[in-house]
């Protein structure tokens, strides 16, 4: 049987870690939706406009379900 490595601690606060570091890159992807749709604003098509909004309500999404999940939600 193979030896998992030590570094791959699974416990509440490891989880608790990644769970920061993905609402982090989340705000950030936000964060440059709203800048992009600042920029392109003149010469943003419809479906620019679609992709741009999809982009941002799957980021709430993700958002919206750590933070149920950390709430003991589901």
């Amino acid at each position: 049987m193979e030896k998992r490595p030590k570094d791959t601690d699974h416990g509440p606060d490891s989880i608790k870690a990644l769970k920061h570091d993905i609402r982090n890159q989340l705000s950030n992807i936000q964060l440059a939706i709203e800048q992009l749709r600042f920029e392109i604003q003149d010469v943003a098509n419809a479906d620019c406009k679609f992709y741009m909004d999809t982009i941002a309500t799957s980021c709430e999404k993700m958002t919206s379900l750590l933070k149920d999940d950390l709430h003991g939600k589901k």
